[in-house]
This record gives C-alpha cells, structure tokens and sequence, in this order.
C-alpha cells in the first residue's frame, strides 16, 4: 500500500512531538556564603554545555529554572543552564516557582515542542517535582552531590539515576 506524502508527513511530524524524556539535575556548586555560583559552579555550567549541547544524545528542546528572586537568590539554577540554552538557541522557561511542582509537571504534560526536556532545580524541590509528574517514590536529590542525573521517560512513572554529568574535575 502506498501512503500519500501529506500522511507521512503528518506521521513524522508526531514523532517530532511525542512525549518527551525529562531530565532533572541540580543547580552548580554554591559559595560558601552569598547567591550565585561559585568559581566550581560556573565551571559546571560551561561543563554542561558540552554534556547537553547539539551533540550530546541528550536532544534537548525544552530547559526549565526555577524562577530567580529579584534579591538575586534562587538565581543558581538559571545561571547554571543559561550557557547551555545561548549554545541551544534556547530560553530558559522560569515561569514556575522553586515550591511549585503544580506548574512544572503542567509544563511538561503540555509540552508540544521538538526535543526532551532538562530541568534545573533546587536539589530539595526535585524529589517534588519527579512526584508531581507521577513518580510517588522518587527519589531524593543528595545533599552532597551536584552531578546527577536523573531520568523520567514518558508516562512519568518511575524516574531512576541514570549517571554523572562527568565534568572534569569536579566529579569522580
């Protein structure tokens, strides 16, 4: 059976657009006091652009922050994608507040756009976040890392630790 060229388009076309994988990671490595990145965490940021960029297997099309405070705190997770989303073409999405999982899981569940995407957060608000999609034993972020990366593949069910940003000299 020959299929018209509009119908094999139109069936690419879904494949463009069919659920996206999620990817969680944590903001980059903070001072010892004050907002920001530390000279650790701006290194993480220029790391990623390498981990995630064009020609990672990662196919990001969609990056998510919390949304920064206009005293300059909560500003971390931003600042840690902003490279990787100039090298994207990207905007970072911050239109969702670190303590509102509500807003993050819509946003992905009505994400319509080409590509997977990667969400940069608070390590405390993940575990929220992975649960709101519909993981009801996520996983929490450890306090001690800052180089996972988690997985959640379409249907949202069961996010896993799927490895290391491998940024050199900052993990093992």
């Amino acid at each position: 059976m020959k299929f018209p060229t509009t119908l094999m388009v139109a069936g690419l076309v879904t494949l463009a657009i069919a659920d996206p994988t999620v990817y969680f990671i944590r903001h980059g490595e903070k001072p010892d006091d004050g907002d920001g990145l530390s000279a650790q965490g701006l290194q993480r940021a220029q790391c990623l652009r390498n981990v995630f960029g064009r020609s990672s297997s990662y196919k990001i099309g969609h990056i998510m922050a919390q949304t920064p405070k206009d005293s300059g705190s909560r500003q971390r997770p931003y600042d840690t994608v902003e490279p990787l989303a100039g090298d994207l073409g990207l905007t970072v999405d911050i239109s969702c507040d670190r303590d509102d999982p509500k807003c993050v899981a819509k946003v992905v569940n009505n994400y319509k756009g080409s590509g997977n995407i990667l969400i940069c957060w608070e390590h405390d608000a993940l575990h929220d976040i992975m649960k709101e999609l519909g993981d009801k034993s996520a996983p929490d972020y450890p306090s001690d890392h800052f180089d996972l990366i988690y997985t959640d593949k379409p249907n949202y069910k069961h996010v896993e630790k799927s490895g290391s940003e491998n940024c050199p000299g900052l993990d093992n």
